[in-house]
């Protein structure tokens, strides 16, 4: 999968993939508009949604209810760096949501592909191209 990201003014920046575009934007308080969630909003908002994903596909392929379900992320974070330490993730359940279920929703919400890449983490490389050279390291 190819990314491509533009400017289009301010300290908006967009992403372009698969026929989709993404729009970010920061906070007034970090030069921005706020138009838009910025680019860490939207990871977070990536691992709670996938969460998400997989509670609302265990639900249907056992035909539950999912009404009234729900997925809550919270963070903690070190006050020294400000950077995330713990992503907690709530699961609320329908009243009528069976039992015998609850430890397996929850192995089905730790199947999120954004977390297991995480986990894993993939290497970046950064490089340089000018428009009308090769990519250079």
């Amino acid at each position: 999968m190819q990314i491509e990201v533009d400017f289009p003014g301010g300290v908006r920046v967009d992403a372009h993939f698969r026929g989709y575009t993404v729009h970010t934007d920061q906070a007034v308080r970090d030069g921005g508009t706020a138009t838009a969630p910025s680019p860490f909003d939207l990871f977070l908002a990536s691992t709670a949604t996938c969460a998400g994903f997989y509670v609302l596909r265990f639900c249907q392929q056992r035909e539950l209810s999912t009404t009234g379900l729900r997925v809550t992320q919270r963070l903690e974070t070190d006050p020294a760096t400000g950077h995330v330490t713990k992503l907690l993730i709530d699961l609320r359940l329908p009243p009528d949501f069976p039992p015998k279920y609850a430890a397996a929703i929850i192995r089905a919400a730790e199947q999120c592909t954004v977390k297991k890449h995480l986990a894993q983490a993939p290497e970046f490389v950064v490089s340089v191209q000018r428009v009308g050279e090769g990519v250079a390291n």
